[in-house]
């Protein structure tokens, strides 16, 4: 398939521009007034717009995936079907988590029962995180688009072509779940009880 590398270079340097002013909202600015479902949809669907356009049609977020992450416990029960702050934090950081867990991992990482105070302390952490990421992002991002953004002296990271940039950006999206999934499953390693050798018969 033949790409227009103009077109291509458009894009990637638009979407480096709204990356890279892109936040998710600190806890102070999520509300905490009690939304109905639909409302918690909307806000979402502002708070994680940094699909590209084509993408958008598609629902990454619907009552019924709410509803499922509240019936298997991956977050806290809504009260009175009212979702308060943490609800909605937890939220964000599940469907930022998604597209590279499984929803089991995602529970190990920010398990359902954490007290409120303690939910904000998990959330601006991981804001930080989803902020630094971003940027170590555009960089490696940057690096690998050299080429195509024909500038002068592309690294040796740099994509020859469109299709070598996707192929790249693949498998480098395939590391890093790698890296995060062997992390967390060294929690079982942590917490399993270590076997101790047999005493010596005298």
């Amino acid at each position: 398939m033949a790409y227009d590398a103009d077109l291509v270079a458009g894009k990637l340097r638009r979407w480096e521009t709204y990356l890279d002013q892109f936040r998710l909202p600190p806890w102070e600015e999520i509300p905490d007034l009690g939304l109905y479902m639909e409302q918690v949809i909307d806000l979402l669907r502002q708070y994680l717009d940094y699909l590209p356009p084509e993408l958008k049609e598609e629902q990454f977020i619907t009552a019924a995936a709410i509803n499922n992450y509240v019936r298997t416990r991956i977050m806290p029960q809504p009260r009175k079907k009212r979702y308060y702050r943490e609800h909605i934090a937890y939220l964000i950081m599940i469907l930022t988590l998604k597209p590279t867990l499984s929803m089991a991992l995602i529970q190990r990482l920010i398990p359902a029962d954490l007290p409120p105070e303690q939910v904000r302390q998990v959330y601006t952490a991981y804001t930080r995180c989803h902020s630094r990421a971003a940027g170590s992002f555009l960089g490696q991002a940057r690096a690998m688009s050299d080429g195509i953004l024909r500038h002068d002296h592309p690294g040796d990271m740099a994509a020859d072509t469109v299709e070598d940039l996707i192929a790249m950006s693949a498998i480098t999206a395939g590391f890093s779940r790698l890296l995060a999934e062997k992390l967390l499953l060294l929690q079982d390693r942590e917490t399993a009880p270590k076997k101790t050798k047999p005493a010596d018969k005298a």
